[in-house]
């Protein structure tokens, strides 16, 4: 499955173990991370998952592929600045949300529009979010949603 990893683009450490350990746990579980490709809750979802052998997607705001965090396998640009989180959010099968302001606020009020099931890890609180307390949480969480949800 295709889990799209959504959070801040600039995150204390603490926040950045959180997505390290989650993108881990992806990887683990066969899933590939789809995310923006960036820094902070991207790169370390990227790094955790491609540390235990994971793919990883990371859909660029920019025109250059060569933007991408070191970490993401496949680079995907786009030079469409905020407008590619509908991309973000578009492929993956299920969200996870971590932390995360403004941008991640939209990409949540997407996903939860295209029927994306969400979970969320000390992020914004919104209907639709089914808050988690851990990255296992959270994998647990979007791998049962979303086997009920086909």
């Amino acid at each position: 499955m295709r889990v799209s990893v959504i959070g801040g683009s600039s995150v204390p450490p603490d926040t950045a173990a959180v997505a390290t350990e989650l993108g881990s746990l992806l990887a683990d579980r066969g899933h590939t991370v789809v995310c923006g490709g960036l820094g902070g809750v991207m790169e370390a979802v990227c790094r955790g998952a491609r540390e235990a052998g994971g793919e990883t997607i990371g859909i660029l705001p920019t025109a250059r592929r060569e933007d991408a965090n070191p970490y993401v396998t496949t680079p995907i640009a786009t030079g469409l600045g905020h407008a590619r989180n509908a991309l973000v959010v578009l492929n993956g099968d299920v969200v996870i949300a971590i932390d995360g302001s403004g941008g991640t606020l939209s990409e949540i009020g997407l996903a939860l529009a295209h029927d994306r099931v969400v979970a969320g890890l000390d992020t914004h609180d919104v209907d639709g979010i089914e808050a988690v307390d851990s990255p296992a949480a959270a994998v647990t969480h979007v791998e049962t949603a979303a086997t009920k949800h086909e």
